[in-house]
């Protein structure tokens, strides 16, 4: 597969896989990657790091959002084959271990085929090896401290939870970016509208932290959104999480 490789700012990669998307942020010869797509991206996750000049050897760390497949699918394999460490919430560290599972099932899936785009969907997922599990054998807890994570680009993480429990979005500020996993996307197959907006309701473990979520990423300062879903968000974060909520309500 062919990832779309677009740099929204110094040293900083918006790439698109099939329907879910990762980051790379590049400082000199050493990058961290935030979210791995989908197991069967992976081709693509190793293209888009030659791409922007880098390799996976050169990988300080992968921070992922949330723990499910389609941002899970090459953590492991990278920590595995070039000892890269894996970062997360710590709420998120035993989901990531697979020790519990938040994500919406085949049979919820399946009590939505009515909708628009959901049998599609459900469709490339299980080519591109959505519904496989691979668990993070060793995954690590981040600082829970404000400020900055030490790793190239310089992330702050921001926990956002109801998607899942230890859901975080990434903030760059001297950027003035947002890395928003699934907290608020641009756009999905599934969904009827297109620009900032939650995901479906089948997909979060709870809607109404999700939505009490948006206010966290209202009070970031920003203006250029990198979703986990969609395109990339150009314009004010704050109004994006507004309209997001108001189409949530």
């Amino acid at each position: 597969m062919h990832a779309e490789v677009h740099e929204v700012g110094e040293g900083i990669y918006l790439v698109h896989g099939q329907h879910t998307n990762w980051v790379i942020l590049k400082d000199g010869d050493a990058v961290t990657l935030v979210d791995t797509g989908y197991p069967g991206d992976r081709p693509g996750l190793l293209d888009s790091l030659a791409e922007v000049g880098s390799s996976p050897e050169a990988v300080a760390a992968v921070l992922i959002t949330h723990a499910h497949n389609d941002h899970l699918g090459s953590a492991e394999y990278l920590r595995h084959t070039h000892g890269t460490p894996v970062y997360l919430h710590e709420a998120e560290v035993p989901h990531a271990r697979r020790e519990f599972l938040q994500q919406v099932s085949v049979g919820s899936v399946l009590k939505n085929a009515w909708r628009p785009g959901v049998v599609p969907w459900l469709v490339h997922v299980l080519r591109v090896g959505g519904t496989e599990q691979h668990p993070v054998s060793t995954p690590e807890a981040f600082p829970i401290a404000d400020g900055p994570l030490d790793l190239p680009g310089r992330p702050v993480p921001v926990h956002t939870p109801g998607h899942t429990d230890g859901h975080t979005v990434y903030h760059l500020p001297e950027a003035g970016i947002v890395i928003s996993g699934d907290a608020l996307v641009s756009g999905h197959r599934t969904a009827r509208v297109s620009g900032p907006q939650l995901l479906p309701d089948m997909f979060h473990h709870e809607r109404s932290r999700a939505v009490d979520s948006l206010g966290i990423i209202e009070a970031l300062d920003a203006d250029v959104l990198l979703p986990g879903h969609g395109p990339v968000h150009r314009g004010s974060v704050k109004a994006a999480a507004q309209q997001a909520r108001e189409r949530a309500l």
